[in-house]
C-alpha cells in the first residue's frame, strides 16, 4: 500500500505501531528494541517502503535501511539462479568505447566506410542520412 496521501496507515503497520509503543513505555532507559520487533518492521517495510514504515513506527530510517539491505543480502544467496533476473541494466558512463573501429554503410547508390579512433563517436545517423542525401 505504498503511496497513501491520504494521512490513513494500512491496518498492518498501525498495530505494529501500537506493539512499538507498547514496548516504549515498559522498556528501562537504553533498553534496545527487540530483534522481534526489528523482523516485524523489516517485513513491513517490504510492502510499505523503508520511509513510511520508519516514520510510522518512529524508527531510525538508516538503521531500519541497513536490516531491510541485510535482509535482502540473506534471502538473495538463497535463491534459486533461475529466479535471478534475467536483464541487467548498465549506466552508458561504465562502459568503454573501443579504441578504434571501422563502420561500414551500403546500399544499392554505393557504400561508404568510417574509420572512428579514439573514444569520440559522432552521431552515426545523421552523418549516413547527410550521406545518402546527398545529390550525385
Amino acid at each position: 500500500m505504498r503511496g497513501r496521501r491520504d494521512g490513513a496507515v494500512a491496518p498492518r503497520l498501525a498495530r505494529a505501531a501500537k506493539r512499538f509503543a507498547e514496548w516504549r513505555r515498559g522498556r528501562a532507559l537504553g533498553t534496545r528494541i527487540p530483534e522481534s520487533l526489528w523482523a516485524l518492521a523489516v517485513e513491513l517495510a517490504a510492502s510499505h517502503g523503508v520511509c513510511q514504515t520508519a516514520a510510522t513506527l518512529r524508527l531510525d530510517y538508516y538503521g531500519l535501511k541497513e536490516r531491510v539491505a541485510a535482509k535482502a543480502l540473506t534471502s538473495g544467496s538463497r535463491r534459486a539462479s533461475g529466479s535471478l533476473p534475467a536483464f541487467v541494466e548498465l549506466a552508458a558512463s561504465t562502459l568503454v568505447a573501443p579504441a578504434e573501429c571501422t563502420i561500414e554503410f551500403e546500399n544499392a547508390a554505393g557504400s561508404m566506410r568510417v574509420h572512428l579512433k579514439g573514444g569520440h563517436v559522432p552521431d552515426l545517423l545523421a552523418l549516413s542520412d547527410s550521406f545518402w542525401k546527398t545529390p550525385r
